[in-house]
């Protein structure tokens, strides 16, 4: 993981508490909206395909947010960003739950969904941006944890959804009154977060083929890095997302469970997932993206096949805990890839998370038509095909530039540090070694 100071300072402690918060909050609106389709269905009468043209209005929505965040983010900054993206987030769920609540009708939901998609794909490029700057400052690497953050905001809304659904409670209350507290408090956080652009000044002697003025979007698309990291967030992203939409489904149809069966591996796998993203971090700092992204494809692809080809329910459930954890650090780190150069990191984060939303776009629709003839656990091959191509295309999340030189001190001064608790005498003072991870300040002033 890059470095940029010896200790994280109050101010970072606070930005990087700040992303936090947002990654959370963005989860929770997420999972706010899918915890009342239920009720959003019986309200229209709406058939399984009216349900998956209303989903649609969101992707929509998302792919304009993704599209457009590039340019908002390198113009005005992450925390503009997601202050822009909170007021599209709060207008198209409370439209929303008023057009259920009120009978509008599907048109007004559908509108309401392309705001709220809006909202969505902005605030995810904007924190991720800020998220990478973050993680600079800090020095060490936590974006799998601020995703880790994510999916447990999904959790929190996925069960207050559950309660309301349980409660009857309105639509247009429970939207209302949930969004606009999330939304303030996303807006409270923002004004914790730094100028992402601090580190541009850090890669004024960077070797990487990127010219220093600015890159128009198409220039930054046009980059191989970009689309190989565009290939690793699109499998991974795949993993995740098949595994929401069809690993229970494919728990009963191929493995013979009941439906509160198939619910509860779903859970197993969110647990893996978030386990994953907690526990990855360490390891990134010690072996570096590459490796550790190589490992998890591997991972995945073990575990999915286990669940594929393997008939038997526990042998399965293995498999559905190894492609949790296979699945859960290369979106993650995907972000932070195309996030180390700052010069260009709004419009490749933007790029990148284009490409992953995909997975979300198209994943569903192929795995269920190919699912309805060679059933899911069949179509599931799909999955696996695009893990292993994520996994060969690894190397492009490699550090590059000031981030690998900096990488490079880090290891370095882990190394003497090593050296210092067997008994070397070191000549940086009683603080030597509190943080080995990080270089000293001598290094850091030669850099």
């Amino acid at each position: 993981m890059t470095t940029t100071s010896t200790r994280t300072t109050p101010t970072t402690r606070a930005w990087i508490i700040a992303v936090f918060v947002v990654f959370t909050l963005s989860g929770l609106d997420i999972a706010t909206w899918l915890g009342r389709i239920p009720s959003v269905r019986d309200s229209l009468g709406a058939s399984t395909f009216e349900m998956g043209l209303l989903v649609l209005g969101m992707a929509v929505g998302s792919i304009g947010g993704l599209t457009f965040a590039g340019h908002i983010v390198a113009k005005l900054g992450a925390r503009r960003g997601v202050q822009v993206a909170a007021l599209c987030l709060t207008a198209g769920m409370v439209f929303a739950g008023l057009a259920v609540t009120l009978g509008w009708g599907f048109a007004a939901i559908w509108i309401a969904l392309i705001a709220f998609g809006f909202g969505n794909g902005l605030c995810d490029v904007s924190m991720n941006v800020s998220g990478a700057a973050a993680e600079k400052a800090g020095g060490r690497t936590i974006m799998p944890l601020f995703h880790a953050a994510f999916s447990l905001g999904t959790l929190a809304g996925a069960g207050l959804g559950a309660l309301t659904e349980r409660l009857e409670v309105p639509v247009a209350w429970h939207f209302t009154v949930l969004v606009v507290l999330s939304s303030a408090a996303m807006l409270v956080a923002v004004t914790r977060f730094q100028d992402e652009h601090r580190f541009e000044e850090h890669t004024a002697t960077d070797t990487s083929p990127v010219p220093t003025a600015q890159l128009t979007r198409w220039q930054v698309w046009a980059q191989p890095s970009t689309l190989l990291i565009g290939v690793i967030v699109l499998g991974m992203a795949l993993a995740e997302g098949s595994a929401n939409d069809w690993l229970p489904l494919a728990m009963i149809d191929g493995h013979g469970l009941d439906n509160a069966g198939g619910a509860a591996v779903l859970t197993v796998f969110l647990a893996a997932m978030t386990a994953g993203r907690v526990a990855g971090s360490p390891l990134i700092d010690r072996f570096g993206r590459v490796p550790v992204l190589r490992v998890s494809a591997a991972v995945a692809v073990v575990g999915l096949g286990m669940l594929i080809f393997i008939d038997n329910v526990p042998l399965a459930i293995v498999g559905v805990v190894l492609w949790g954890l296979g699945a859960s650090l290369g979106f993650p780190m995907g972000m932070s890839a195309a996030a180390d150069d700052p010069r260009t990191a709004a419009l490749k984060v933007s790029a990148v998370a284009t490409i992953g939303y995909v997975a979300f776009l198209a994943g569903p629709p192929i795995i269920g038509f190919l699912g309805e003839h060679i059933g899911l656990l069949g179509a599931l091959l799909v999955v696996f095909v695009f893990i292993v191509a994520a996994g060969l295309a690894s190397g492009a999340a490699r550090e590059t530039g000031a981030a690998a030189r900096e990488r490079d001190a880090a290891t370095r001064s882990t190394g003497a540090a090593g050296r210092d608790r067997a008994g070397t005498t070191s000549d940086a003072g009683p603080d030597a070694g509190a943080e080995p991870r990080l270089p000293s300040d001598d290094e850091a002033r030669r850099r």
